[in-house]
């Protein structure tokens, strides 16, 4: 199926971030259709695995013939330990504990399908030195509620961007959608990245 001039793009993610990313770099997504999966760890996998694994079957569960589907999930692991979508303030609570003053890593599955069949899939591994947070922080950062289904508990576009010290890595896959990954991965199976949709000009 074609848009414009280009195929269709469905992200299978209702992440706002993501979308707004791929707008960002020129590839505005022509539907959003979101998968629904068990994201549960399977027992002993690492951070990373589970965010590879996530990723592809979100795709796997994306069903849209002549059409390019980008599928994607976020993980942030300290150590060996995954960390959780965030949705009660405990939570989130706990996390903010567990990273502060110390390094963790965010991963970011990145996979696409296109309209043939093919399949490719990358991962973005990016390391972040947390500050050591103040009780007041900490409190504040849990009343602003931008922590609220968020992995590993916060935004680094939000507030909890002060509370990073340092970032090696991908800071779009923090966000949510590492986009030069992505965009080699559109390439490479043939989606004319380069071609602007008529519908956004």
């Amino acid at each position: 199926m074609i848009m414009g001039d280009r195929p269709l793009l469905i992200l299978a993610s209702a992440s706002p971030r993501r979308r707004d990313l791929l707008t960002q770099i020129g590839l505005p997504p022509d539907d959003i259709a979101p998968t629904d999966i068990d994201e549960t760890p399977i027992k002993g996998e690492l951070p990373r695995a589970l965010a590879a694994r996530l990723a592809r079957e979100k795709l796997g569960a994306a069903h849209h013939q002549g059409a390019y589907v980008l599928a994607s999930d976020t993980v942030v692991g300290v150590g060996r330990r995954d960390l959780p979508k965030t949705e009660t303030r405990e939570e989130a609570e706990a996390c903010l504990r567990l990273m502060s003053g110390r390094n963790h890593r965010v991963y970011t599955g990145v996979s696409v399908r296109a309209p043939d069949g093919r399949e490719a899939h990358r991962i973005a591994e990016t390391r972040i030195a947390f500050k050591r947070l103040s009780e007041p922080e900490i409190a504040d950062y849990l009343d602003s509620m931008e922590w609220q289904g968020k992995a590993g508990g916060y935004g680094i576009q939000g507030r909890a961007g002060a509370f990073i010290v340092s970032l090696q890595g991908s800071y779009t896959g923090v966000v949510g959608l590492p986009v030069y990954e992505t965009r080699q991965l559109l390439m490479g199976l043939g989606y004319p990245v380069c071609v602007s949709s008529s519908k956004n000009e």
